[in-house]
């Protein structure tokens, strides 16, 4: 995990198009200027992240489904819940699962696992679109590629 530059998944562990569902692993840096500020003395990842995580996890499944043609954009979060702080060298299990697709939409449920419980929920919307720019779609398929999900079986 990689804080400054929003990458927030390490590696995703399972894909199944079948039941259109992606679980990934996540461990939160030692150190990070994030935790400067949030909190001084006493280290938490900031909710917000928790839930960029979620998206980022969604936005993995819904490529891999659309066989990595279409961007997702978050357009919402709806119900989300943080349930328990995380700390610095936590590891993280994050698993979404789509809910809707359609009409160029998705809605997602996520959760984000710490020690075997529930750190944060929430509901994913998204919009997808076809990428604007070569660029960008090389930078999406190195980060996916990176996380080890071209590498499972779609």
């Amino acid at each position: 995990m990689r804080l400054e530059y929003f990458k927030m998944i390490d590696e995703v562990l399972a894909l199944s198009t079948d039941e259109q569902s992606l679980v990934a692993r996540s461990k939160v840096p030692r150190k990070s200027p994030v935790f400067e500020g949030h909190f001084p003395g006493y280290p938490l990842m900031p909710g917000v992240l928790l839930i960029e995580a979620m998206a980022q996890a969604s936005g993995f499944l819904i490529m891999a489904l659309n066989e990595f043609s279409l961007l997702p954009l978050l357009i919402s979060v709806d119900e989300a819940k943080l349930r328990k702080p995380v700390e610095p060298e936590s590891e993280l299990i994050i698993e979404a699962w789509v809910e809707h697709a359609g009409s160029g939409f998705s809605v997602m449920k996520a959760q984000v696992l710490h020690d075997g419980s529930q750190a944060c929920k929430g509901t994913i919307k998204m919009k997808t679109m076809p990428f604007p720019n070569e660029e960008l779609h090389r930078h999406i398929m190195t980060s996916a590629e990176d996380a080890g999900l071209l590498a499972l079986e779609v």
